[in-house]
């Protein structure tokens, strides 16, 4: 074996040129199935970390608005309350669910602090457990307890874009600001999570619900409830008990030919979609790689028939000296295994560089099936 393979580099080696541009085709191939995997499954992981970001195991309710006005056109919906909000909380009723949080946003709410001014994309009134529902957390000082939500404390937790437009980067803990010329302290700074895909999370401020609608909303109707349940397999469960629940309250007007005047959106339905979708993408993008690789595959079998025709002579004088069938045949066979092992293993190493570079915008996973796959089909068209 030794000298098959010694004989098979110096087989290589006499064609350096021709050896090098078939090594060139096989690493591309190889290099392309492990790069595109990585894009797809690096853009699925993106999207999970959006979704993710939104919350733990969350619930979205939101009124629907209901049709019978001219021409079938919305004209009126049925408004959320903070008593749905409370009737959510019932664990007789609803025992999947482990926290419910009320939401209000004000529009357009402007935020003062000496002469300047600045106006969030996000300005919300809500209850303490909406910090873990939406998975947030505080780089400086805390969020809002239950007492001063209680006591319509005015106070204050902003994301690091109004820390960065409003005070310029500096620790705003304990500060004062006017929101729309009332006066409310900030008592905390969020983590940043950036974009969920619709907006920006680190633009955001959140007091108090009982504080936004004694300054900003009043105690009408309240924008949408955030519903956590217990775990991921609990989500569906809760999902059908907010549901059923809200439907009681607030049944649909008979002949509506709706089934109800909300809509609960389940995070975690939304995540499976959005992995179906990212499969089929990474899927595809695998093929197109394949398709490189499996050129290169055929130009290592035109290479290895071109080389066997040219060197009749010598495998007749080997033949003739005593050579096996078997020996001519391990011969061109470990010439052309060294052909594509060499190629696989340039294309893993090219691959796994360049999946440390982000491509249109997202930021490659290398998949291990895919390093182990691409390498183990170069190798076998050897």
């Amino acid at each position: 074996m030794i000298e098959t393979v010694r004989v098979a580099l110096a087989g290589l080696i006499a064609n350096k040129l021709r050896s090098a541009l078939t090594i060139v085709g096989l690493m591309i191939g190889v290099g392309s199935v492990i790069v595109l995997v990585a894009v797809g499954t690096g853009s699925s992981e993106a999207v999970k970390k959006q979704i993710d970001a939104l919350g733990s195991n969350v619930l979205l309710v939101q009124s629907t608005p209901s049709l019978g006005g001219l021409r079938s056109s919305a004209t009126s919906s049925t408004a959320l309350t903070v008593g749905d909000a409370t009737a959510l909380q019932n664990s007789f009723q609803a025992p999947d669910v482990q926290s419910v949080s009320p939401v209000v946003n004000g529009n357009a709410v402007t935020l003062s602090y000496n002469g300047a001014t600045y106006t969030p994309s996000t300005f919300a009134g809500t209850t303490p457990s909406y910090e873990q529902a939406r998975s947030y957390s505080t780089t400086a000082g805390s969020w809002f307890t239950s007492a001063q939500e209680s006591q319509h404390s005015r106070v204050l937790v902003v994301g690091p874009t109004v820390v960065s437009e409003l005070f310029g980067g500096q620790n705003p803990v304990g500060d004062t600001v006017q929101v729309n010329g009332t006066s409310y302290q900030i008592i905390g700074v969020t983590a940043s999570k950036g974009s969920n895909g619709t907006a920006n999370q680190d633009d955001a401020a959140y007091a108090p619900l009982t504080a936004v609608q004694d300054t900003l909303t009043g105690y009408g109707s309240i924008s949408q409830i955030v519903v956590q349940a217990k775990s991921e397999q609990q989500l569906s469960a809760a999902q059908a008990e907010v549901t059923a629940m809200l439907n009681q309250r607030h049944p649909p007007a008979p002949g509506s030919g709706t089934t109800s005047n909300f809509r609960v959106i389940n995070q975690g339905s939304i995540l499976q979609t959005s992995a179906a979708s990212s499969g089929v993408f990474t899927t595809l993008l695998g093929e197109v790689a394949a398709i490189s690789l499996l050129v290169g595959g055929i130009g290592v079998m035109n290479i290895m028939l071109v080389t066997v025709t040219e060197r009749t002579r010598e495998i007749g004088i080997r033949k003739a000296v005593g050579a096996k069938k078997r020996d001519i045949l391990g011969q061109f066979l470990v010439e052309a295994v060294l052909l594509t092992g060499l190629g696989g293993v340039f294309g893993v190493a090219g691959g796994l560089a360049v999946s440390r570079i982000k491509i249109a915008g997202v930021q490659p996973v290398v998949a291990p099936y895919s390093v182990a796959l691409a390498f183990g089909v170069a190798v076998l068209i050897g």
